[in-house]
């Protein structure tokens, strides 16, 4: 008898249903294996080279990790949102050309566990690890390095495998590469604060500091200190050696190519202080920038100042400053002319970002105080609530290391790290009143535009 397949299929639904009902209630015997979930992480976006022997790639050109030595060691991260067991296995390929018949063994460790696995030369294939028992929720780290591997030999990873058992089990990690998440995946979250500022009140100019707690200022760490609708003002780690203050204001043609700027739209560099470097750049929209190398250091406190001003003619001068609080010292970054804008300072905000993939990995955080605004009348306001936010790579729940509130009279953001904590967006945080250290500057005494150093024809 030919059946009804849409009765069919309906019919089979309700019947799995069922078995899945009584399985979860004991009822009656039915193989947990049934009811066993299975996640595949790709590595290209979840892991990192954790320790650096030897330099090399971190995610090779194919998206792999290779395995080359027995001094290196990659991670993997994921997030559990409960306690579970854990099958583990991986897809890997051994690569040999001196050998045909050469294997490595792979050490993987997760908390206290190590399994060693023995893979030999020749097509991908699946291996399996074992079994671990997770016992909370957060992030869990999978540690992977050879124990032995032979000269000419590397092991590629493309991914590793989960299957669980345990009910309502999910994970989090980067799935997948569409929007090239992956890089953006690896950098991690970043995270904002939206200062409420005064209303109907023309704001020019913008204080605030910040304060990065000794260990907490891994390479590719971007503290945004005074953030602005039109550009942004901040320190940042770019290497072991070198340390930047940086400041750039982004022009009204919008293009990830400064060299497609109109010459009516391009950013005006009026003037820099000793030592500054003033040029252009793109990427991420386009426009000004300037930047002072510059060896801050962390516990010290450094103040940020910038000041915007409407010069009535259809553009905007905005300017800023830098120092560090202890010595009361105040320098010159630069000052840039906008077209077509006229505006008041709008958008007051900080942020924490990594930019570097390869140190996506490694916590950082920072303590942003004091902050103020000064209207136009020469009033001074603090800010002492502060909304809090993340980019698509939290928001999209790729990656959920990411924090912020108020701790006594400071504001805090933290990032990456694989830290077991997430925060919730669009929370407004409240910080205490630092009323008694309201910054006394002498506008009139800062340096002077006219004073700072020539800038060169190639950097306008």
């Amino acid at each position: 008898m030919l059946l009804n397949s849409h009765n069919t299929t309906k019919n089979m639904r309700q019947f799995l249903s069922r078995l899945v009902s009584i399985a979860v209630f004991g009822s009656l015997a039915v193989p947990m294996a049934l009811l066993a979930a299975d996640w595949s992480i790709p590595v290209a976006g979840n892991a990192y080279r954790t320790e650096r022997a030897n330099g090399g790639r971190d995610i090779q050109r194919n998206g792999t990790i290779a395995l080359a030595d027995t001094d290196s060691q990659f991670s993997i991260f994921f997030h559990v949102n409960r306690p579970a067991e854990l099958e583990l296995t991986i897809v890997a390929q051994l690569k040999s050309s001196g050998d045909p018949q050469a294997n490595a063994t792979l050490l993987t460790t997760v908390d206290d566990k190590t399994f060693r696995t023995d893979i030999k030369n020749g097509n991908s294939t699946t291996c399996s690890i074992g079994q671990v028992m997770v016992q909370q929720p957060g992030y869990v780290r999978v540690d992977l390095k050879c124990d032995s591997v032979k000269s000419k030999s590397r092991l590629e990873i493309s991914e590793l495998k989960i299957a669980s058992e345990t009910e309502g089990l999910s994970l989090d990690f980067v799935k997948t590469n569409d929007g090239n998440m992956f890089y953006w995946g690896r950098r991690g979250p970043s995270v904002h604060l939206r200062y409420e500022v005064p209303r109907g009140k023309n704001i020019r100019y913008a204080y605030s500091e910040i304060t990065v707690p000794p260990g907490s200022d891994p390479i590719g760490s971007y503290y945004m200190a005074n953030g602005f609708s039109e550009g942004y003002f901040g320190i940042q780690v770019n290497s072991p050696n070198e340390r930047r203050v940086l400041f750039s204001v982004w022009s009204p043609f919008r293009t990830d190519n400064p060299n497609e700027i109109p010459k009516d739209q391009r950013i005006v560099a009026l003037a820099k202080g000793p030592g500054v470097h003033v040029g252009k750049f793109g990427n991420e929209g386009s426009g000004g920038q300037s930047y002072l190398v510059y060896p801050w250091e962390a516990g010290k406190t450094y103040r940020f100042l910038t000041k915007v001003l409407p010069n009535g003619d259809g553009s905007t001068t905005y300017t800023s400053w830098f120092g560090d609080k202890s010595a009361d010292e105040w320098r010159l970054i630069a000052s840039f002319q906008r077209p077509k804008t006229d505006t008041n300072l709008r958008g007051f905000h900080s942020f924490l970002e990594s930019f570097s993939p390869s140190f996506g990995y490694i916590e950082r955080g920072a303590q942003y105080g004091n902050v103020w605004v000064v209207d136009e009348e020469g009033n001074w306001h603090e800010c002492v609530r502060a909304r809090f936010s993340v980019d698509a790579t939290g928001g999209g729940r790729h990656r959920l290391d990411f924090a912020g509130g108020a701790d006594s009279n400071t504001f805090f953001l933290r990032n990456c790290g694989f830290i077991q904590q997430t925060g919730s967006p669009g929370e407004t945080f409240t910080r205490s009143s630092s009323n008694a250290q309201k910054p006394d500057i002498a506008f009139e005494d800062l340096p002077a535009l006219d004073s700072t150093t020539p800038i060169a024809d190639g950097e306008k």
